[in-house]
């Protein structure tokens, strides 16, 4: 059956055609049907073998069916695929995040991000007592109603972001509570905890902004917003979904220096199985139910397959090479990466923090501000994604708009070698399209 066809077929069941929104690749006209997947590599239904530059999202860092990953699921079939229980696996697993990431003295697991970040925000509200939430414009937390507001409005929506819903279906006063500011700048920070602070219980950001192309904080940024919450004893929330393990194995806040009082991690940790986790400091997570009065629970909430997915992700990541192989292997990378841009003369900036980069095409300066960012040539990122697909190297399409991809500890250097050939094939013909807005 072809892409098409399957296609037609889903569309038949399922809204779209699709079982997520961005599944379908708008690029490729289609989603990407994946009939196998192992290591740095996947064959489509219709038999063509792409290198996957998309990686789950930021999931697979270990590649796909990575052997350890599958033996914990051979060991869970053993175990009984028990839901609904704890297991000595759970504690294991919470004991090992405890020790790795910076702020955790207590974990609780969820299943998705989505999940991690509403009950982590309704723990916020419950620890300062105070419902409105800084958020900043750019980042993602997830697709439930108290963040999925003021996250990416359009270019004339900015002046009035904070009132910017971004889906259909989210009642018009869930508003009220976001205060929407633009990252890397402090002065609106302080502004807003000036005028509102008596209100504001949490500020909540990606400390590296990968929803808009993987926008760095500039120096001294988090520490100032570390400042400024200590000041107007409001929470530090960092939404590190996407920035856990992708440079080091306690994310951002190690990478950075700058400790949250509370984080939500994510993606990668699962090994490609769904699991997130919230982690704080003790007096914070105790506020959940049974130590405390906030409510969070489920069913399957951190099914075994993914705690002993978990398990087998961290060992694999503890191992005295693993990063320093993966970060020696990404430098090379983007060495060469910036030298082809350089050489085609395409503007174009590529911000990148450990495994995973952004592309941001038409700019000719490295974005600061998700302001900057909306400068990014959709159309041309369209191009570029069916040029690579051509060629064999599958970027995820995200309707054209500044996001981010990466790689995984199964690429080898060969297979990034033939991914930067092809990146520099695609990117000549795009420039072939290009004309100045």
């Amino acid at each position: 059956m072809t892409t098409a066809e399957m296609f037609a077929r889903g569309k038949q069941v399922l809204p779209g055609g699709v079982c997520s929104s961005t599944r379908l690749n708008q690029a490729l006209g289609a989603p990407m049907y994946v009939q196998q997947a192992e290591g740095a590599h996947f064959t489509s239904i219709e038999g063509r073998r792409f290198l996957d530059m998309c990686c789950g999202h930021g999931a697979a860092l270990l590649g796909h069916g990575h052997p350890a990953i599958r033996q914990a699921l051979d060991a869970t079939a053993a175990l009984g695929l028990c839901c609904a229980f704890d297991t000595s696996h759970h504690i294991e697993l919470a004991e090992e995040l405890c020790r790795i990431i910076p702020c955790a003295e207590r974990v609780r697991f969820t299943n998705s991000g989505s999940e991690a970040t509403l009950h982590a925000l309704r723990l916020c509200r419950a620890v300062s007592g105070r419902d409105r939430i800084i958020r900043f414009t750019g980042h993602f937390h997830g697709y439930h109603e108290l963040t999925y507001i003021g996250g990416h409005p359009p270019a004339s929506e900015l002046e009035r972001a904070s009132q910017y819903r971004e889906s259909a279906g989210i009642p018009e006063p869930f508003a009220q509570f976001i205060i929407a500011l633009p990252f890397n700048d402090l002065d609106a920070v302080e502004q807003a905890l000036k005028r509102h602070g008596h209100e504001v219980g949490t500020v909540i950001l990606e400390p590296v902004n990968f929803n808009s192309g993987g926008i760095l904080p500039q120096p001294g940024y988090l520490e100032g917003l570390r400042a400024l919450t200590h000041k107007y004893e409001v929470l530090l929330f960092f939404d590190e979904i996407q920035t856990s393990f992708k440079k080091s194995p306690g994310g951002a806040q190690q990478d950075f220096g700058v400790i949250p009082d509370l984080c939500t991690i994510g993606k990668a940790l699962g090994g490609g199985l769904p699991l997130s986790a919230i982690c704080g400091p003790a007096p914070i997570m105790d506020r959940f139910k049974p130590a405390g009065d906030v409510q969070h629970s489920g069913t399957f909430n951190a099914p075994l397959p993914s705690i002993l997915g978990g398990l087998a992700f961290c060992r694999e990541i503890s191992q005295p090479g693993f990063y320093p192989e993966l970060l020696a292997r990404a430098g090379r990378f983007y060495e060469k990466l910036d030298e082809i841009i350089a050489r085609v003369g395409v503007p174009m900036q590529a911000p990148r923090h450990g495994a995973r980069f952004g592309l941001l095409l038409g700019l000719e300066k490295p974005p600061v501000h998700y302001r900057d960012a909306l400068a990014h040539r959709r159309d041309l990122m369209l191009e570029f994604v069916r040029q690579a697909a051509a060629r064999g190297v599958y970027f995820h399409d995200y309707g054209g708009a500044p996001c981010h991809h990466g790689f995984s500890a199964a690429h080898a250097g060969e297979d990034l070698a033939h991914v930067l050939e092809v990146f520099e094939e695609s990117l000549k013909n795009v420039k072939g399209r290009f004309s100045p807005r």
